[in-house]
């Protein structure tokens, strides 16, 4: 009657969501001031004020029916040359929008490019932690999932069990940098060195291998002198998956993109592959009012100040309390190992403080936990005393 894959996917939310969901329930029962939700990462600092202006001039000068009627299905040509010349203004690069396809955001991004290279027995391999749909989106493409745990406690690549875990069925490595769940940038050496081993096997199994990196909070970097290579200009296989969610503050309108560099092998036959997977997956033309928004907001930041600073008040008061906490130099969540080996247990007991961390048992990372700073100053500051008495009562 139905596909029991499909029910099973959706009849148990994800974990986050599942907090998320219990955050929302308890802050009716007492009061949203009273409870501390760590849980999602949905960015909490407006999105640029040019944002709002351009949506206004363009529903007020631009015709109607062309704002919201269909662009081409890879996307508006113009917005995806605005975004490849954004690239080689930045990077050095020699993109065009043939390099570009616009997507319905970030998952659309990696799912329409993993369905695009997946063939029989293909196996795609994921660095731990890792953001749990990768799982989903992999499997559903009909691929193995390879798991890669990263090096404690600094959270890099642990280069010999990844070289032991590429095969001969090995079709992509997906990087997350900066990291969900743990902040971790990897650096112009680290990425130097996955090139040289990525190509090391392609040499040896006479085969393509690509590196998918997946680049939501590329711009959500602390410190200007933080090392933050753009990984196509390293390595010639390189697709990137990029999405405006949390660079911009747009994570409910859904738009990103995919980049498939001249570089890459066959790059004309992957992009028509790209195109063919959007197609195949009903997810063509993306947000036509979003795509123009996009392009006109190219240039625009997000506010990191906020960021910056719960981050800080953070990890100096969780580091005082006992925690051993990852320090993150982007993104917006704090990785924090549990006080048990439990996170699961540790994030139930936490729940008596009104403090809802998430477990990171998703994340291929159990005995760790993610908090998602995102959130008003003020709550975070309301929350230190929770996690000093959750702390306390485990003996810190």
């Amino acid at each position: 009657m139905y596909d029991s894959k499909m029910y099973e996917l959706g009849a148990a939310a994800s974990v986050i969501r599942t907090i998320f969901e219990y955050g929302n329930a308890r802050k009716k029962e007492i009061g949203a001031d009273n409870v501390f939700d760590f849980s999602i990462g949905n960015p909490s600092v407006p999105a640029p004020a040019k944002v709002n202006e351009t949506i206004c001039d363009l529903v007020k000068n631009m015709d109607s029916v062309a704002l919201h009627g269909y662009t081409s299905s890879a996307g508006d040509y113009e917005v995806r040359q605005t975004i490849a010349e954004n690239l080689n203004s930045r990077f050095g690069t020699d993109y065009s929008g043939d390099n570009v396809y616009m997507t319905v955001g970030a998952a659309a991004s990696l799912t329409v490019t993993i369905h695009a290279l997946c063939e029989a027995e293909d196996e795609f391999v994921v660095i731990a932690p890792f953001f749990p749909e990768y799982r989903v989106f992999i499997e559903g493409a009909g691929a193995k999932v390879v798991v890669v745990p990263a090096m404690k406690p600094s959270f890099q690549i642990n280069f010999e069990a990844l070289e032991q875990a590429i095969t001969p069925h090995t079709k992509a490595i997906i990087i997350n940098s900066p990291n969900n769940p743990s902040g971790v940038v990897y650096t112009t050496q680290t990425i130097e060195k996955l090139a040289e081993l990525l190509r090391k096997k392609e040499a040896e199994y006479g085969k393509p291998i690509f590196l998918i990196s997946d680049e939501p909070y590329r711009e959500l970097v602390y410190d200007v002198t933080t090392d933050t290579p753009f990984p196509a200009k390293i390595y010639e296989n390189t697709i990137i998956c990029y999405s405006f969610s949390k660079s911009i503050s747009l994570p409910g309108e859904r738009i990103g993109y995919i980049l498939v560099p001249n570089s890459v092998k066959e790059s004309k036959a992957i992009f028509a592959a790209v195109c063919g997977a959007g197609r195949a997956l009903g997810f063509v033309c993306a947000p036509s009012l979003f795509q123009r928004v996009a392009a006109a907001c190219i240039n625009e930041k997000t506010d990191l100040t906020i960021y910056r600073t719960n981050r800080d008040l953070l990890y100096q008061a969780l580091t005082e309390y006992g925690f051993h906490c990852v320090y993150p130099d982007g993104a917006f969540y704090l990785f924090v190992e549990a006080l048990e080996e439990d996170a699961e247990a540790f994030c139930d007991k936490a729940k008596a403080f009104e403090l809802l961390l998430v477990p990171a048992d998703s994340f291929d990372c159990p005995g760790y936990v993610r908090i998602s700073y995102c959130v008003s100053t003020d709550m975070v500051r309301r929350s230190l005393p929770a996690f000093a008495a959750l702390a306390k009562s485990y003996g810190k």
